[in-house]
């Protein structure tokens, strides 16, 4: 709700500041694909890092027998990320098949637990909280489920666009059904 405020905001933000734009996603099915495109043109992030799970509508952790369908949802989302001309960060997560993702991203993959410097701030990068809440980085950048932990940024929950060196950070939800092609149910009653 109000997202095409936040969109605003972030454009007035983007269009007047000279920091380093980094977008944080996870957990992307490929429905979403063209929505992070079309923000990835819109306000043209400097760095990208997903933090794993990188087509959750494929469950290939459960599913083997889908490793076709998985190879051309991550070459399509391989495709968007790379001709955006950011730098990348990919963390593999517990639906992807690393060697897949090494071949797709090569040097842009990194381990789950990886501390980063981006303009002096320091992000703890990781597919789940634990890979990162014992870090002490300014930042801790995840995905996985809903939870939440001091200084960490869930991008299950929502797009997270951080400018640094400032540290402000906006959060942009995730078109509608997006939680729904992920494979999440609601939960109904007491």
């Amino acid at each position: 709700m109000f997202g095409f405020l936040r969109r605003r905001k972030l454009k007035r933000i983007r269009e007047n500041s000279n920091e380093t734009l980094i977008m944080h996603i996870s957990d992307t099915p490929e429905r979403v694909y063209t929505f992070i495109a079309e923000l990835i043109d819109e306000y043209k992030p400097d760095v990208i890092i997903h933090t794993g799970d990188l087509a959750d509508n494929i469950k290939l952790e459960r599913k083997p027998e889908l490793r076709p369908l998985y190879i051309g949802a991550v070459r399509k989302l391989a495709r968007i990320l790379k001709s955006s001309g950011a730098e990348l960060y990919i963390v593999p997560g517990n639906e992807d098949d690393v060697e897949l993702v090494k071949k797709f991203f090569g040097k842009s993959v990194v381990e789950p637990g990886s501390v980063i410097e981006i303009n002096g701030k320091t992000l703890a990068l990781g597919h789940t909280w634990e890979d990162v809440a014992d870090k002490n980085t300014d930042f801790k950048l995840y995905g996985h489920n809903f939870r939440v932990i001091p200084k960490g940024l869930n991008a299950v929950l929502g797009v997270n666009f951080v400018f640094l060196p400032s540290g402000m950070v906006v959060r942009m939800d995730y078109p509608v059904g997006t939680d729904t092609a992920r494979g999440y149910k609601l939960r109904r009653g007491l």
